[in-house]
């Protein structure tokens, strides 16, 4: 592979969670529109960016991404992919960056309108003032965050409403607005989303979103079914039921015991709650009030919901509480550049020439091996890498216990291979 082929390369930012048609149709649009040879997925890990468990493991959803298409998948650093839309793209931008060798990168939007996206990125890159006093204002009239932004960035260009509204729009202008921001010459493509809306429950149509599937099987395992309901193939891949029948799902409540016990552990150990990520002095107040009320993770949830925190926001604060992610830890690892290192969760023996060429032209070390990564990483490199391996742990001692069988740790799990 030679230096102008990076074009061949496109990259996606994605969680897959879980991967259904929707995801397999993007991953061969993106290389149809890009013109690419080769598909590098940057996924998140075993917990995602909304505040919650993935609801299966990262090696399961990374073998779904290969036989989809991806060519080669790398995982997010836990501490952005359960981070802001800002941080988690940002993140996913500055890892494909880093490879040296990805020309483009593809992600679905509502709007599926390039030019309005890199418009509306354009201001949040440079925060020119009309914008950064409009913010300030609805911040202080008690508007959320994305609440706030949405109207300071209609206030300064104009926007068409649905376009700041939208998970996917905003998720796609906080791509572009990172490829600006670090000068990047990856190029951003977007395609429109294809069927159900990202927070559309229903199976109607060839598409379906990832939410109806999770829906599904979390109302499936509550009725006290095992396995999965037949209707959330409908939304999946044709290959889908053969990686369920040997996937265990997890979801948020399962992780309550273990919340909980934090909660007081920090509690008696006089730890300040507000030193974790997305946990301000007052919502730290407010979940020490109702700390002994040891309910479900989802419930605590909702009892902390208010206009000013979103149930995602609180969900992400409890997350962070929950996995020992604090303030001080993602201001390192934003100076240190959001991706000091690639790991490998799997790809396709196709791949092998791309793999080669970023350990040529990557500025990062790539990771095909946990134990490896002592000798490759130092400093917050290697505290990030240490916080993605506990993230794991934790998320395997869960399942371990949930379904009473015995797991791989981040050791002896070897790169998921496709032939």
């Amino acid at each position: 592979m030679t230096k102008n082929e990076n074009a061949y390369i496109v990259g996606i930012i994605a969680e897959y969670n879980p991967l259904h048609k929707g995801h397999a149709w993007h991953i061969k649009k993106a290389k149809e529109l890009a013109g690419a040879d080769y598909c590098i997925a940057v996924m998140s890990g075993d917990f995602v960016q909304r505040g919650a468990p993935a609801i299966y493991d990262k090696y399961t959803r990374t073998a779904m991404a290969l036989e989809a298409g991806a060519d080669l998948v790398l995982e997010m650093p836990a501490i952005f992919a359960t981070s802001s839309a800002e941080d988690f793209a940002a993140c996913g931008i500055a890892l494909l960056d880093r490879l040296g060798v990805v020309g483009s990168v593809c992600f679905g939007s509502e709007c599926g309108d390039m030019e309005e996206i890199s418009r509306a990125a354009s201001i949040l890159a440079s925060e020119p003032e009309l914008y950064t006093a409009a913010l300030k204002e609805h911040l202080k009239m008690g508007f959320t965050w994305p609440q706030a932004r949405a109207h300071a960035l209609s206030l300064t260009g104009d926007f068409d409403e649905a376009l700041l509204n939208s998970p996917n729009n905003i998720l796609g202008i906080e791509y572009a607005k990172a490829v600006v921001r670090r000068k990047s010459p990856i190029r951003p493509i977007t395609v429109r989303r294809q069927g159900s809306g990202y927070h559309d429950t229903g199976f109607t149509g060839g598409f379906c979103s990832a939410s109806a599937i999770r829906k599904a099987m979390e109302a499936w395992e509550s009725n006290g079914c095992h396995g999965f309901p037949d209707s959330v193939l409908q939304g999946m891949p044709s290959f889908a039921g053969d990686f369920l029948e040997t996937a265990f799902p997890v979801f948020s409540n399962d992780f309550s015991t273990l919340l909980n016990a934090g909660l007081l552990r920090m509690t008696a150990a006089s730890v300040p709650f507000d030193q974790y990520l997305d946990v301000s002095s007052d919502l730290a107040a407010r979940i020490r009030k109702d700390l002994l009320s040891f309910t479900t993770f989802e419930d605590r949830i909702s009892a902390l919901k208010t206009r000013q925190y979103t149930y995602t926001r609180i969900s992400r604060a409890l997350l962070h509480l929950l996995l020992g992610i604090t303030d001080q830890e993602i201001m390192a690892a934003r100076a240190a550049d959001y991706a000091p290192y690639a790991r490998v969760l799997g790809f396709n023996r196709r791949a092998s020439a791309v793999l080669s060429d970023i350990k040529k032209r990557g500025t990062i070390p790539l990771i095909t091996k946990t134990a490896d990564a002592g000798s490759l990483l130092e400093g917050t490199a290697w505290e990030m890498f240490q916080k993605d391996l506990f993230c794991s742990h934790l998320y395997q001692a869960v399942v371990s216990g949930k379904y009473h069988t015995r797991l791989k740790n981040e050791y002896t799990h070897s790169v998921v291979m496709k032939s």
